[in-house]
């Protein structure tokens, strides 16, 4: 099923300032909140929906891929399979997006009660790798694995931080939820406010006895091979992303993402315009009089193109289909043959005798429509 506008989705102009988004999303918000909806797995839906758009919409960099390429420049690739939705769940959500009502997330008392979830989640830092791709796989899509160095869970407390044998202990200050809450009266009813524990840290829990080989943290230093499958057609600048492959989250919670950056390698003789290709075909003079056949290179290697008598320098010959493909599956571009005529810089007395008994016809003056006799007088005079 084909993702909505992002735009539609909260009810904002392509050119809505990040103030409008900001207010439209809190709008939509409190209008499909999980607490004022209790049960409506509609409602929770839109929510995620409305969330999701806000993510990429709020941030600039996400904002101008998404304005350039759509879904596929700001959507998430699952390992081992292509480039889709991003998939948030409602404690992302909730962890990213706290501030947005002043505070803790949840928790509308004049919705229907404050909320009962627990501790925010925590989510690892991203990671960003560059990957250069040349002409060809680009054209077709490619399968990369890379090693990158990243923050890993540690085997030895899986995460805990807590030295073998032992276990975290539940902060006392915040009872296990990791934040300290207030309520205050507002305009819309009674509202939770709150900020995290200082004791833990907003941790919930607190770590006594450290693990050695992490020093506590849950997660150490190390190096992962990530296959990364890139759909056919990216292009230079987009940036990809693969949800759940960045930095491990300390003790616990939710690994951050890995952002890939395409990088384009320079074709030795294509030349990338969108999803056109334009190849600059210099032709010998004779060839441009006469007529006959080329070869041209595609990224599906060469092609034998047919040049007409009298093709005249600055002509473009349009190979259909033989361009890059949308990385949205729009159709495929073209293959712009741009046609140039060499004119030697010197000649021999033979050839200079040739071009100057040439230069007497009146069918090579402009203007006069050039004759069969003529090329065949033409033709003789250089076999």
């Amino acid at each position: 099923m084909a993702k909505r506008d992002f735009y539609e989705i909260l009810g904002v102009s392509k050119s809505a300032t990040a103030d409008e988004i900001k207010k439209a999303y809190r709008k939509k918000a409190i209008q499909f909140h999980p607490d004022k909806n209790p049960g409506d797995k509609q409602a929770e839906e839109n929510f995620k929906e409305a969330a999701e758009a806000y993510e990429v919409l709020s941030d600039p960099q996400k904002r101008q891929r998404y304005d350039q390429f759509g879904h596929a420049g700001v959507g998430s690739a699952a390992s081992g399979g292509g480039f889709g939705g991003a998939g948030m769940s409602m404690d992302d959500i909730f962890s990213h997006f706290g501030d947005i009502f002043g505070g803790h997330f949840g928790g509308f008392g004049g919705f229907g009660g404050s909320s009962s979830r627990g501790q925010r989640v925590r989510k690892g830092s991203d990671l960003r790798v560059k990957v250069k791709l040349n002409l060809n796989e680009i054209a077709a899509g490619v399968e990369k694995k890379i090693k990158v160095k990243k923050l890993v869970i540690c085997s030895h407390c899986n995460g805990t931080g807590a030295a073998h044998g032992s276990q975290p202990v539940t902060c006392t200050t915040c009872h296990g939820t990791g934040r300290v809450t207030r309520v205050q009266q507002t305009i819309l009813g009674q509202m939770q406010t709150a900020t995290d524990c200082p004791t833990c840290g907003g941790e919930g829990t607190i770590v006594r006895d450290k693990c050695p080989h992490c020093a506590g943290e849950g997660v150490v230093r190390e190096d992962e091979v990530i296959t990364i499958n890139i759909p056919a057609g990216v292009m230079e600048g987009m940036q990809l992303s693969m949800s759940g492959k960045g930095n491990a989250a300390r003790r616990g919670g939710v690994n951050g993402d890995l952002l890939v950056l395409i990088e384009e390698e320079a074709h030795p003789e294509l030349i990338r315009d969108e999803n056109d290709l334009i190849y600059n075909l210099l032709l010998p003079f004779t060839t441009a009089i006469l007529g006959g056949s080329v070869e041209v290179p595609t990224v599906d290697g060469k092609v034998k193109v047919s040049i007409n008598p009298g093709t005249q320098p600055g002509k473009v010959l349009r190979l259909r289909g033989k361009g890059l493909p949308s990385v949205n599956r729009y159709g495929t571009g073209d293959l712009l043959v741009n046609v140039g005529v060499y004119i030697p810089e010197t000649l021999n007395k033979e050839e200079k005798s040739m071009i100057e008994k040439l230069s007497e016809s009146d069918n090579i003056k402009p203007g006069h429509s050039a004759s069969h006799d003529f090329f065949s007088r033409f033709r003789n005079m250089f076999e």
